[in-house]
């Protein structure tokens, strides 16, 4: 621990980094009831913490490994950290990303100097094609987390934390990806204030720190979500995962609403936009601050704002939901004059968000609406018991992840004749090709009886469709459906689908 302490207090990075500010959170903090502080490495010369660990590494390495340059794998943020060093020191540096990088990650690193190889989809992929390169031209490897020289390098923001607030710190949520920032912090902080918790927080689908802990060894997750594609790591690093276990007072997971939410507060106190990765350890600190209460300070690491214009969409779009400020509900009306002004006048002074409807010839209507919750979970149990009490049935989809991405917008689609459609959540890499490689792999056996598609500015696409399957062909389609590849997940039995795009449900038996 001592060794790492001294890396820490000696380490390289203030050539290149900043000393970013702890900024206060007045609105987050009267909420909370507790104050809540706010590490700005958002503001680094790349928009990220990044760069503290990837110089304090080169910086250190010989001459001449230096001169026979460096390359390193990336989905991004680490990228443009080792091609500012890199500008520094006037070293070549081969950076391998993912195509799927936003855009804006990679041309960063193109604007300063450094050569981008884009191979595969994936993290792993471009670290594959990363290591060949490396040894085929003898350069060296910059691992982004997994490295005690950046370990130490990413420690520093934990020694400015202690520098920066004297007083007593109850908890740092640090976000976790493969661990160097959360290790680096910990250790630190832990050698010097023992008292205060080191606490990591992880998408619930891309939590792989949170089950080698569970597991007392790493664990290689099958697949990780991509939202935060910061934090999207199947694995944490072996010297990570050895000095979080020992420093790290557990891990907060939290879902895409939760950090969709954090964007928005971030904003709402300093006007910047965040990540979804670098919202995440403030989503982590709310968590935290619901379930255990008390008045200490909390602080949270802002370590990123190298976002897409275009995916502020989607993020603006879930941020209400992420809060509990605002429910989506399926709603059963009758069909017949009136009944609208009856249950608008039922919902109150309410401010109705969204509102989805199609003639039905039956007696009963299905709509899809949104109200917006200024009291929260509270309100949003009162309004359903409410509407309950007044003869409506409903259906909650505010956690219904397909209703929210793909129904609310195709409300009304049933269609006759479909006896054996089924339904698929896809995740399509956002590259040319990808449809036609889903189509060709289906071949033309099965019918394509929906197809939905919204482009959310992220690195993948989200597709709803649906595929006629008659019983006696369920185990080829299974194996074409292995075959394409593609992140894959059945909703034939999803209530959103059956209630209003099935032609063969009783929508009575899904509304309580």
């Amino acid at each position: 621990m001592t060794d790492y302490i001294r890396k820490i207090l000696t380490a390289r990075v203030y050539d290149v980094a900043i000393e970013s500010p702890l900024d206060p959170m007045p609105r987050i903090s009267a909420r909370l009831g507790r104050p809540v502080l706010l590490k700005r490495e958002d503001l680094q010369p790349v928009f990220s913490f990044k760069l503290r660990g990837a110089y304090n590494k080169m910086s250190g390495l010989d001459p001449a490994l230096l001169a026979r340059g460096v390359v390193c794998a990336s989905a991004g943020n680490h990228a443009q950290g080792v091609a500012l060093a890199a500008a520094r020191l006037n070293v070549r540096a081969i950076i391998v990303m993912p195509r799927t990088t936003p855009s804006i990650k990679v041309d960063a690193c193109r604007a300063r100097g450094a050569e981008v190889v884009l191979h595969g989809d994936a993290f792993d992929e471009a670290l594959t094609e990363a290591r060949r390169l490396e040894a085929e031209q003898g350069l060296t490897f910059l691992h982004p987390f997994d490295d005690p020289d950046v370990i130490a390098g990413q420690g520093t923001i934990g020694k400015e934390i202690l520098q920066q607030h004297t007083g007593p710190i109850e908890a740092i949520f640090v976000p976790v990806g493969g661990g160097g920032l959360a290790a680096g912090i910990a250790t630190f902080v832990k050698y010097l204030r023992p008292e205060t918790k080191v606490i990591g927080v992880e998408p619930d689908d891309a939590a792989c720190m949170a089950e080698a802990l569970k597991a007392d060894e790493r664990v290689m997750l099958p697949s990780v979500g991509l939202f935060a594609d910061g934090v999207a790591v199947r694995q944490a690093g072996e010297e990570t995962f050895r000095l979080c276990r020992a420093h790290l007072d557990g891990v907060i997971t939290v879902d895409t609403d939760a950090m969709c939410a954090a964007v928005k507060d971030i904003f709402d106190d300093t006007r910047a936009v965040s990540e979804p990765s670098g919202a995440l350890s403030l989503a982590g600190a709310k968590v935290y601050a619901a379930r255990e209460g008390g008045t200490g300070t909390l602080v949270a690491i802002s370590s990123g704002a190298n976002l897409n214009f275009d995916r502020l969409r989607h993020i603006a779009e879930r941020a209400e939901i992420g809060e509990e400020r605002e429910v989506l509900l399926g709603v059963t009306i009758p069909e017949r004059p009136g009944a609208y002004r009856a249950f608008i006048t039922a919902l109150g002074p309410r401010a109705i968000t969204e509102f989805n409807y199609r003639y039905a010839r039956d007696a009963a209507a299905q709509i899809f609406v949104g109200i917006n919750l200024p009291g929260g979970k509270p309100e949003k149990r009162d309004l359903i018991a409410a509407l309950g009490a007044a003869g409506y049935r409903v259906l909650d989809m505010s956690d219904n992840e397909m209703a929210k991405v793909h129904v609310r917008y195709m409300v009304g689609g049933r269609a006759g004749g479909l006896a054996h459609e089924r339904l698929f959540r896809f995740q399509f890499p956002e590259r040319p090709g990808a449809l036609l490689k889903f189509l060709e792999t289906l071949g033309e056996d099965f019918n394509i009886t929906l197809f939905h598609y919204r482009n959310h500015g992220a690195d993948y696409g989200r597709v709803l469709a649906g595929i006629d399957v008659p019983p006696t062909e369920h185990a080829r389609f299974d194996a074409a459906l292995a075959a394409l590849g593609y992140p894959a997940t059945e909703e034939t039995e999803n209530p959103a689908y059956r209630l209003f795009l099935d032609t063969g449900a009783q929508p009575e038996a899904l509304l309580a």
